[in-house]
């Protein structure tokens, strides 16, 4: 859905600035997606917002109320597709009809179903001019909402897999240890990491050895700031410790599990856990169908911070879409524990392939982001 003008140089700009202003909800806006808006008349901007958190305004509200009158006659360049439903707040494409803006330009389409297209059929019908088609910094906008899109498209949350390891490709020590195989930089950084996920997802055997917070720790920024993920650990046979530390915290912690000993049970809800019991496969939490109840819970980014049982299990069952690598500059040895626990890669053509799509120095330490190329069989 396009009209025929011409997208010029400004439009690229301007929607580069509302990119910018939809970064700043990187750790709210759960589970709705980051949009930002700019609101340009004459050549100067007269409005901008964001989203900032969910069930507040959304992004083109905020712009709109700052335009005021000068939003009459204005081009509107916003990163999402105006929304044409009542959810928590009224539908954008209403208000952008009410301010008579004269051009919309959106980076893309919105895949929620209850949108999809209807709030920029909605503005055009209204006489306003309307662009999205081989949208205006497409994929930019697309790389701000991985999980709101996947799970629009596909019923599943987008899953972000980090590791730490030595140089040659070690996790821990033979005897457990691991700390502190990367640096004080890479820690910030993978906290960063933990701030913009709906959930944290680990196995019971890192609860067990290691006691983890899982929790988002910003510097400079309150706890308000902050919508802390939920976290989430995989424990089929319910071997969870009541007193495992992520229980006293703040915010929820999800126990998935096929045990349905209501003693169990009870213990671990009586300390703060909740727990939901999914579909069995081969005696262990199914880890598809996992992913499908998270998407249900409107879980968008999951990260995972495991060992190399459940990183690999999910590996080989194609559920992880990136891997998040953080390369210490040393050596741990043949005994030290790997990345993946990964039974049945034998010959060359079983390998995994991986994309790489960034490497960067994060201090002394190299951050590896990659992608995992999907199997067909």
């Amino acid at each position: 859905m396009s009209s025929t003008q011409v997208i010029t140089a400004d439009d690229y700009r301007y929607m580069g600035i509302a990119l910018q202003l939809a970064k700043k909800g990187t750790y709210t806006t759960d589970p709705n997606p980051r949009v930002g808006c700019v609101v340009v008349k004459n050549q100067q901007i007269v409005g901008q917002g964001w989203h900032e958190r969910a069930g507040g305004p959304h992004a083109e509200i905020h712009a709109l109320r700052q335009a005021g009158e000068n939003a009459q006659g204005a081009t509107v360049y916003v990163t999402l597709e105006p929304c044409s439903h009542y959810g928590r707040t009224p539908p954008c494409a209403d208000a952008l009809i009410e301010a008579k803006v004269a051009r919309v330009v959106a980076a893309m389409q919105d895949p929620n179903p209850l949108v999809a297209g209807e709030g920029l059929k909605k503005l055009a019908a209204a006489g306003i001019r309307i662009h999205t088609e081989n949208g205006v910094l497409q994929s930019q906008a697309e790389a701000l909402n991985p999980g709101f899109i996947k799970r629009m498209r596909q019923q599943r949350p987008y899953v972000r897999c980090k590791l730490a390891m030595s140089v040659d490709g070690r996790t821990a020590m033979a005897n457990g240890e691991s700390r502190w195989i990367t640096g004080e930089d890479a820690r910030r950084d993978v906290h960063c990491l933990r701030a913009r996920s709906s959930a944290m997802l680990t196995g019971i055997n890192t609860v067990l050895a290691d006691d983890p917070s899982l929790n988002a720790r910003l510097d400079n920024m309150d706890d308000e700031d902050i919508v802390q993920p939920i976290r989430v650990v995989v424990d089929s046979q319910l071997r969870m410790p009541a007193n495992a530390k992520m229980l006293s915290l703040p915010g929820t912690t999800i126990v998935a599990t096929v045990n349905r000993d209501e003693n169990k049970i009870q213990q671990l809800q009586q300390s703060g856990a909740e727990v939901v019991l999914v579909e069995e496969k081969s005696g262990r939490v199914d880890l598809s169908a996992l992913m499908e109840v998270l998407a249900q819970r409107q879980i968008n980014e999951v990260m995972v911070e495991a060992g190399p049982t459940l990183n690999g299990e999910l590996l080989q069952q194609n559920l992880v879409d990136e891997l998040i690598i953080y390369m210490a500059p040393c050596i741990m040895g043949d005994v030290a524990r790997g990345l993946f626990t990964l039974p049945g890669l034998e010959k060359m053509h079983d390998r995994i392939e991986l994309t790489i799509n960034d490497i960067r120095a994060v201090g002394r330490d190299w951050r590896i982001n990659a992608s995992v190329s999907k199997k067909t069989n």
